[in-house]
């Protein structure tokens, strides 16, 4: 009995389309499908009779394939196409059964239905992509004039808003989108080359049956063998893996700034969600904690393909095996990623009264940038730079406002182009406002 490893990550996170997509049943499906395909393609091109054609057409269909024993031929042949094809081809009389796999190789037809695998595995990541950056602009929208502190290395840089934080996330995603449908233009091609890459046993109308088999599958012909060129793939892997880490680098975001000293966020709560089995008072961030897992692993994983390209001559000897196991658990860490994103994003609890409060932690330290830079027309950037840092030393030694330690520290006429003080952090935000506008409409006119 073959047993599967129980794999805690994605039974509980990962997503079920994904799941679906790689599943066993729809594996062996995207392979008869291929099948069924060459058959007709080659029909249409003159290479076996049409009637042989419909007929072996109408054999591609799962009750003609036992699972169980495709799965335990398969390890003894090393591959699942050879008993697969014997299948199909017992249930089909004499002369059609003859024009099964007619010049094709195992790996035509497992690329092949790869290819439709990792389409359909693309759309369902776009999709998800799609809901995840609505969410974000959400927040992009809500919260474009929400001021809290930009950090930087973890410590209070200067102010900005909450919306011009997530709107460099929207961007990113934007681009991520444009990422994935060129990735669905590189994989979603045909393979049909036989055995050597050649053609050789399809002979001269090879070129004309990879096209209407193609055309059948909804993939992209073309007329150089890709039997060991796995770059198609590992640019799969690493689309699910930067997609993943995507949507980790928000998670991320939303884990430090839910910390209890900082408080300006917090996942969606609800009955137990993200409780402690001895601490009660406890609502830890899990969402953004399994996606953070998932895109690690992701990562990891997606190292894989880079060496399954390194396969020689012109067929693999092992290295296309990396696949087998690295591309489905890729596909549906990516899915589960965004898809517990999507719902973080989407429920996101955000506080502007503590982000208000946490501006005032450092006595106004986070203002240090703007008195600096409305000192630096008459003083000079030099000057005014070393005032104010020997007035921040002061600050934060002591305990004190920025703005009483500046006057402190200042010498006379030194504080004339100051104005009121303190300064407002409202009014230092730059072009954060202008930042959310334009990520926006970036993502808006992408949707169009």
């Amino acid at each position: 009995m073959n047993r599967q490893t129980f794999k805690l990550l994605p039974e509980l996170f990962g997503d079920g389309g994904m799941a679906e997509i790689f599943s066993a049943e729809r594996t062996v499906l995207a392979w008869l499908r291929t099948e069924e395909a060459l058959a007709r393609a080659q029909a249409e091109a003159g290479v076996i009779d049409a009637g042989d054609a419909e007929a072996i057409a109408a054999a591609c269909v799962p009750a003609n394939i036992d699972l169980p024993r495709l799965w335990s031929e398969a390890v003894n042949v090393g591959y699942p196409i050879l008993p697969l094809v014997r299948m199909i081809s017992s249930a089909l009389p004499e002369g059609p059964n003859g024009r099964v796999h007619y010049g094709a190789t195992t790996q035509d037809i497992m690329d092949t239905g790869l290819a439709l695998q990792l389409g359909e595995a693309l759309d369902r990541l776009a999709g998800l992509l799609g809901a995840f950056g609505d969410a974000v602009a959400a927040l992009v929208a809500g919260h474009a004039g929400t001021v809290v502190a930009a950090r930087t290395h973890a410590q209070q840089a200067v102010p900005t808003t909450f919306g011009a934080k997530m709107a460099v996330l929207l961007a990113e995603v934007t681009r991520q989108r444009e990422r994935v449908a060129a990735t669905a233009r590189q994989v979603r091609v045909v393979s049909l080359f036989g055995a050597g890459g050649t053609s050789a046993a399809m002979g001269e109308r090879s070129s004309a049956v990879r096209a209407g088999m193609a055309r059948r599958l909804g993939l992209r012909t073309t007329e150089v063998p890709w039997h060991v060129a796995r770059d198609g793939v590992a640019e799969f892997g690493v689309t699910c893996a930067s997609l993943a880490a995507t949507a980790a680098r928000f998670s991320r975001e939303v884990v430090d700034l839910s910390r209890t000293e900082v408080g300006e966020v917090r996942e969606a709560g609800g009955h137990h969600r993200g409780a402690s089995s001895t601490m009660p008072q406890k609502a830890n961030p899990i969402g953004c904690e399994a996606v953070i897992g998932m895109s690690g692993t992701a990562g990891a994983l997606s190292s894989g393909l880079f060496r399954a390209m390194e396969a020689g001559h012109e067929r693999a000897a092992g290295e296309w095996q990396v696949e087998w196991y690295v591309v489905p658990l890729l596909a549906e860490l990516a899915a589960g990623a965004l898809a517990t994103a999507v719902d973080v994003a989407a429920g996101l609890r955000v506080y502007p009264e503590a982000m208000r409060a946490n501006l005032g932690a450092e006595g106004g330290l986070i203002m240090a940038e703007a008195y600096m830079m409305r000192l630096a027309p008459a003083l000079g950037r030099e000057r005014a730079h070393d005032l104010v840092y020997k007035a921040a030393h002061e600050a934060r030694e002591h305990g004190r406002e920025l703005a009483d330690a500046l006057r402190e520290v200042a010498g006379p006429g030194d504080l004339e182009s100051l104005g009121e003080l303190p300064i407002p952090p409202e009014s230092y935000i730059g072009d954060a406002e202008a930042v959310c506008a334009a990520a926006l409409h970036a993502w808006r006119n992408e949707h169009e």
